[in-house]
């Protein structure tokens, strides 16, 4: 059992056991909690609870939310690239697999529009080849449907949506068999199965994150091609409004391989590598105050994991617990406030 408390975790996520008489309290309530149900990790700033693993080990995945229940998709496993599907459903706390993808892919993403799922983008063979594809998948047939390419191959790119439609932002392509980052900046209409580019990013990288919020794009974290040693801590906000990029103040810890989620007002950034290891840091932005704050950290650090929300809790899954590749079945969940 793991027990933190508030302060700042550094990479490898290595945590500081609570001391004196408040630290015996809280310790003998999560032990008598680890005996009743699952185990629960409190902390005055939000709370972490640990849920069942995922049925194949995994990292560089895609996580999506769709009609109530959380979809894994493809990444890296232990037998190799992975086309596989799995799905979870919180009602009953199970897992089950759906029609796998077209093809293996890793560095790819996910998104849901009008209760369709978008695997867009990625990487698919061990050579990391970026590709184009733009893929639906339909839950009530368990059917995929290639659609119109995307402008600009690339994978370990970040995409959210605004309005029904699909941003993807950033990312890798190759060079002469070399890796260099992409500034594209590319968006699909799913309902008239279009792509048009848009403002590049300011600043390219791969790696990131994305979350919309209130009509805008939030692109946090990321890389420089593709070396986990050349982490970044940009936060650039994109208005599809105006097509227009702003700086906002940045990541106060640089990474990359990271999740994001919203929550409460707040934008949730999870996890991460570097050379030195993996971030157990889950820090929060609020856009209004233009603020960020230290939250309750991962209790297990890893990186190229996924998340999505469901009500007041956002569950973050799989990931690689060491730099590079490996994988894992951890499934964690966070709220702020105190589960039942």
């Amino acid at each position: 059992m793991n027990i933190f408390n508030s302060s700042n975790h550094n990479v490898n996520g290595n945590e500081i056991f609570p001391k004196g008489l408040i630290g015996i309290i809280i310790f003998l309530s999560l032990l008598l909690g680890s005996f009743i149900g699952h185990t629960v990790y409190a902390d005055s700033t939000g709370h972490w609870k640990s849920m069942p693993p995922t049925p194949t080990a995994r990292t560089e995945t895609a996580v999506a939310l769709l009609e109530g229940k959380i979809y894994l998709i493809g990444g890296f496993t232990p037998t190799g690239i992975s086309d596989r599907v799995e799905v979870w459903d919180p009602k009953t706390e199970t897992w089950t697999t759906r029609a796998p993808l077209p093809k293996p892919l890793h560095h790819t993403s996910a998104t849901v529009v009008n209760g369709k799922l978008y695997v867009i983008g990625g990487f698919s063979s061990g050579m990391w080849t970026p590709v184009n594809d733009t893929f639906e998948y339909d839950p009530k047939s368990n059917q995929w449907t290639k659609m119109a390419p995307m402008p600009t191959a690339r994978g370990a790119m970040a995409t959210g949506a605004i309005d029904g439609k699909i941003y993807v932002v950033g990312g890798a392509h190759k060079k002469l068999f070399r890796f260099t980052n992409s500034n594209a900046n590319d968006v699909y209409d799913p309902a008239k199965n279009q792509w048009e580019s848009l403002a590049p990013i300011p600043t390219p990288r791969d790696h990131l994150t994305v979350s919309a919020f209130r009509g805008k794009l939030y692109a946090l974290g990321g890389r420089i091609n593709v070396d986990y040693d050349r982490n970044l801590n940009h936060n650039e906000v994109f208005d599809p409004n105006t097509n227009q990029w702003t700086t906002a103040p940045p990541l106060p810890t640089a990474r990359s391989g990271i999740t994001s989620q919203v929550l409460g007002g707040m934008i949730f950034v999870f996890g991460g590598e570097s050379g030195e290891g993996t971030f157990s840091e889950n820090e929060a932005y609020d856009p209004e105050q233009k603020t960020w704050k230290t939250m309750a950290p991962m209790p297990t650090a890893r990186h190229g994991l996924g998340s999505a929300r469901i009500g007041s809790a956002i569950h973050v899954l799989t990931g690689g617990p060491n730099p590079g590749g490996g994988g894992s079945t951890v499934h964690e969940m966070f709220s702020l406030s105190p589960f039942k």
